[in-house]
């Protein structure tokens, strides 16, 4: 039989302590006792984070691929043109022996990218700049996490949708949390209807 007492030096201790003796008669002899402090409980809201996430390995293989068309293909061949996956940098850097073969290396890069799940939105094409040997150089930066002004805009939409949420910037993603489920899964509904210019996942989510 197990019975629940609250032994009286209890009131002795300040109100944030709540004291439950758990007394296991077995023999006559008390076998444990558990002390709570109310402090240290937690509740816990249902929340995800929204991120945006890239595989830098399907990167990897899409720029393997696009590099092995551009080595092959007839109209390459004699050219200098070539691609280069930076890993370290997150960036790619391509070469090309003029603006066609530049534009074409995109083409292929874009299809190998799409064939591989990855997001175009993820590649930020920076500035041609002519190097030596007559050649056109670009490197394309690689958008992983949410960026400062991205985050604005994704807090802002979801604070203009009146849901009775709170959305949270932390580090490069964005944390909302709500009472409901129902409310988590119309901001996710509503983000995917929102251009903030990069490809978003929602994960971690938490019921």
């Amino acid at each position: 039989m197990i019975s629940h007492s609250f032994p009286s030096r209890a009131l002795c201790l300040p109100l944030r302590w709540f004291v439950i003796s758990l007394n296991f008669v077995k023999e006559g002899k008390t076998k444990g006792r558990e002390i709570v402090n109310l402090n240290s409980l937690e509740v816990v809201m249902p929340s995800f984070d929204v991120v945006s996430e890239l595989d830098l390995q399907e990167v990897d293989n899409a720029v393997n691929q696009a590099a092995k068309d551009i080595s092959t293909r007839f109209d390459f061949r004699g050219g200098k043109s070539e691609i280069e996956f930076k890993k370290d940098e997150k960036k790619i850097v391509i070469k090309a022996d003029d603006d066609m073969k530049l534009r074409a290396i995109h083409q292929i890069l874009e299809q190998k990218m799409v064939k591989r799940s990855i997001d175009l939105r993820s590649l930020k094409y920076g500035d041609e700049e002519q190097i030596s040997g007559g050649l056109l150089r670009q490197v394309v930066d690689l958008q992983s996490g949410i960026s400062k002004d991205a985050a604005k805009k994704i807090t802002k939409a979801i604070k203009d949708s009146k849901l009775k949420v709170q959305a949270q910037i932390q580090d490069e993603q964005v944390r909302v949390t709500g009472k409901k489920i129902d409310d988590l899964q119309e901001v996710i509904g509503l983000l995917k209807q929102q251009e903030v210019g990069l490809p978003l996942q929602f994960i971690n989510m938490r019921s």
